[in-house]
């Protein structure tokens, strides 16, 4: 018996190794930290903000809208400046960006009278610059860690995610209802500039030799192999119509309102990475799971699920437990979709692929806002939340249906995934 719970708490506990092991990775992973800390306060700072311009559901389900083109423009370039040129350049001068943007953001909410352009117009510059560095960021993962490491990272990944998740959406609510959206903002630009110390001691990550320049030409060979493989279609269109459908934090400040409880407004942000921490904290049993596109699909179903019961939730606190449900049936989907991403992509393709990555698991959330506020705006906040969830549901069982090959991948099997793990291995030799 005690043999039994010994190796189930080996499961469950997390694998550590890529933190060890690289020293990039663990400056990428502190920044992470840092970074993604001040930019959760800000996404509860904004809408909030806007809510308190306009108090309208469409002027804060549009914040959302505004993001996207840059979003998709951005993404897809991003991927292909990450194949050819140093990624540690691409992420540090994001970074600095990015502090230019929060900055204005915090000049702006000090005004006497804060300008509303200015929230969508800035989101969207800011969303560009992300999306710029974002796949930067995902693409050197597979440069400093291990191929047998992967999934370890992507957990690590996962829990640096909530780590933030969780405690900045708490933070950022009470900031805002203290001391306002500037003092938010003012937060986040500090955790900016300590990244970027931290960034820049990240060694150089210079792209292949033979790598190709960025071009329209070599964003389209990226599209062309993404859709040759019908399983990597399945990681993205299956998290799209998931976030789509299921997606509705743009609902929050009104339904802690109807709740009769504003003061728990950070309390409903961070109630989903509460739900992820613990899926990440538990996670190490993911790496023995090798048929991840199966894996995909019951996640993101069971997250539908769980958004549907929160509209029949009759209090905060059962509203948490529901979303934390869903957030961390998330995240589990979001660490097997990485795994078979960073274990059977040619490392010449990560970046530009990474672009189309950043296209499934950003573009999902914004459109998933917008619907849920036009929505609650038709027939209700329950019922968004409540039709968007079972949406979810059928909309993944859908795409299962018709994606046999990445219904059935298999890790042990699948030629993309042997044939990269036998060229890391040649490599390492």
């Amino acid at each position: 018996m005690l043999n039994a719970v010994k190796r189930l708490s080996r499961h469950l506990t997390i694998d550590v190794s890529p933190l060890r092991d690289s020293r990039d990775y663990r400056l990428l992973f502190t920044a992470g930290v840092i970074t993604m800390f001040g930019s959760f306060i800000t996404l509860v700072a904004v809408p909030y903000q806007m809510k308190q311009l306009t108090d309208s559901y469409l002027a804060v389900g549009l914040v959302s809208l505004a993001e996207f083109v840059p979003m998709v423009v951005c993404g897809l370039w991003g991927g292909a400046i990450a194949d050819a040129l140093d990624r540690r350049k691409i992420i540090v001068v994001s970074e600095l960006g990015l502090l230019f943007t929060t900055a204005t953001l915090m000049v702006n909410a000090m005004l006497p009278d804060p300008q509303v352009w200015v929230l969508y117009v800035v989101g969207a510059v800011s969303t560009g610059i992300a999306c710029l560095q974002r796949p930067s960021l995902e693409a050197v993962i597979q440069q400093v860690v291990k191929h047998d490491q992967q999934s370890a990272a992507a957990v690590l990944s996962s829990l640096r995610w909530n780590f933030g998740a969780i405690v900045a959406p708490a933070l950022g609510g009470l900031l805002v209802t203290t001391w306002g959206p500037a003092g938010a903002y003012a937060l986040d630009s500090l955790t900016f500039a300590v990244s970027l110390v931290l960034l820049w001691r990240v060694g150089s990550l210079p792209p292949a030799e033979d790598a190709a320049p960025a071009s329209l030409k070599s964003l389209v060979e990226g599209v062309r192999y993404a859709m040759g493989r019908s399983d990597l279609i399945g990681t993205y269109v299956v998290d799209i119509a998931a976030m789509v459908f299921a997606m509705s934090t743009a609902l929050y400040p009104w339904l802690a309102d109807e709740l009769r409880s504003p003061q728990a407004l950070g309390l409903l942000y961070s109630a989903s990475a509460v739900g992820a921490l613990i899926a990440s904290v538990t996670g190490r049993w993911t790496a023995r799971v090798q048929r991840q596109g199966l894996g995909v699909i019951v996640s993101a179903a069971l997250t539908g699920a769980a958004v549907a019961l929160t509209a029949l939730a009759p209090n905060v606190w059962l509203v948490f437990v529901c979303l934390a449900l869903a957030g961390a049936a998330d995240m589990v989907s979001g660490i097997f979709r990485m795994t078979m991403w960073n274990q059977t992509i040619p490392p010449e393709l990560r970046g530009r692929l990474a672009g189309i990555e950043l296209l499934s698991y950003a573009s999902g959330p914004m459109l998933g806002n917008a619907r849920a506020s036009l929505m609650a705006k038709l027939s209700g906040t329950r019922f968004s939340l409540g039709a968007g969830g079972l949406l979810c549901v059928g909309a993944v069982l859908a795409l299962a249906a018709t994606l046999p090959r990445f219904r059935r991948y298999d890790a042990r099997t699948d030629e993309h995934a042997l044939s990269e793990k036998a060229r890391r291995e040649t490599a390492a030799a």
